[in-house]
């Protein structure tokens, strides 16, 4: 089981309380599609069930909702219907699309999830032949971009222009819109502990204890920052 996997396994029945961003980022992407009726969605990273939350919220109409998570906990928790199939899995696994029963749908989104792609060709390839039409939100480098910075790390996600440049090699029209969010906190000590709690960090660099405690002492503001790239393309 990858770290990814792990982290967002271990905080799964804690997941809604700690991802108030994933909760706004689901609800825009949602509020994107033309349509109000559609045959068969996929859902690829579904996690706790934010986007099928919405599709009900809004009214839109489907005849199957097959929701994918590499979390067997994450799909626990996520709404039923007779509508909806379920599918654990691993989307960075070569041939992950060997475990659907279908190839095909109408409709390919995917919310705050495609950002732990280990190989962003591999999987738009694959994505691109599943369905015309896709939806994507996709974290970027610069959330944490302050935290990073200070910490001399890395970000372990893509930047948005090496995803936009991914993208393009496999769908003809291609829409990029990039929201930039904040989210307080009253103490950089909860900050820290939304971080571990709502997966955002997965499968990141952990620092030491005495790393950990000089970031909290020096961190200059009372709010993390994130960056979402929202993608609308067709094949």
């Amino acid at each position: 089981m990858s770290k990814v996997i792990k982290e967002f396994s271990r905080f799964a029945h804690q997941y809604d309380h700690h991802n108030e961003i994933q909760t706004q980022v689901a609800k825009i992407l949602v509020s994107k599609l033309p349509a109000r009726r559609y045959q068969n969605i996929l859902d690829l990273g579904c996690g706790s069930g934010a986007v099928a939350k919405n599709l009900q919220e809004r009214q839109y109409l489907y005849d199957t909702l097959t929701v994918f998570d590499s979390s067997h906990a994450m799909l626990d928790i996520h709404p039923d219907n007779k509508n909806i199939i379920k599918i654990c899995g691993d989307f960075n696994s070569v041939d992950f699309t060997e475990t659907f029963a279908q190839t095909k749908y109408d409709l390919l989104l995917s919310s705050s999830a495609l950002q732990w792609s280990t190989d962003l060709d591999r999987t738009f390839s694959h994505l691109s032949n599943m369905s015309q039409d896709a939806y994507f939100a996709i974290f970027t480098a610069g959330t944490f971009k302050t935290l990073h910075t200070l910490a001399k790390v890395n970000s372990p996600i893509y930047s948005a222009e090496t995803i936009e440049k991914s993208i393009e090699k496999y769908y003809s029209e291609v829409n990029f819109t990039l929201h930039r969010y904040t989210l307080s906190f009253d103490s950089v000590r909860e900050m820290f502990r939304y971080i571990k709690k709502s997966g955002v960090s997965a499968g990141e660099k952990k620092l030491g204890f005495k790393e950990t405690k000089c970031l909290m002492e020096s961190y200059p503001l009372d709010h993390l920052e994130f960056e979402v790239l929202f993608i609308e393309a067709k094949v």
